[in-house]
């Protein structure tokens, strides 16, 4: 099933409530001084977990993924098909966002401008992608 344009915002708000959803049952309510009980906020809840959210770990792996596939030799199969550009026209209308823009506008946002060369080595990319797990606005 292919995501109509604008809804990959609508996936990532619904993955956040859902996992709001399922931290407030794991975590459970809290009691007031006063005796009541209260389900958590969004902003306790986000204290709880450390500002590690299911958006940040999946766009942390896909960093490292990355990175595996920028170190892969050229006739690896995987590199091949990354590489490749599709015969056929693009339908009308707003181009759809590719999984390589999602990455390089990550890395704008980590404010990582020279990172081909830093990708090529191994240890030095994974310092990069520990470093996006840690940035909330990733």
């Amino acid at each position: 099933m292919a995501l109509k344009h604008g809804s990959l915002k609508k996936v990532l708000y619904r993955l956040s409530v859902f996992e709001r959803k399922i931290l407030r049952k794991t975590f459970g309510p809290t009691k007031e001084d006063n005796g009541n009980w209260r389900i958590k906020t969004n902003k306790e809840l986000d204290e709880l977990i450390k500002h590690w959210n299911i958006i940040n770990y999946v766009k942390t792996q896909r960093l490292s993924w990355f990175g595996h596939i920028s170190r892969m030799p050229e006739a690896s199969i995987v590199k091949k098909i990354y590489k490749s550009k599709p015969f056929t026209r693009r339908p009308v209308g707003r181009p759809k966002s590719r999984w390589e823009y999602e990455v390089r506008n990550d890395l704008k946002k980590m404010k990582l401008i020279k990172w081909a060369g830093q990708v090529e080595d191994c240890l030095k990319w994974k310092d990069i992608v520990e470093k996006a797990k840690t940035l909330p606005e990733l």
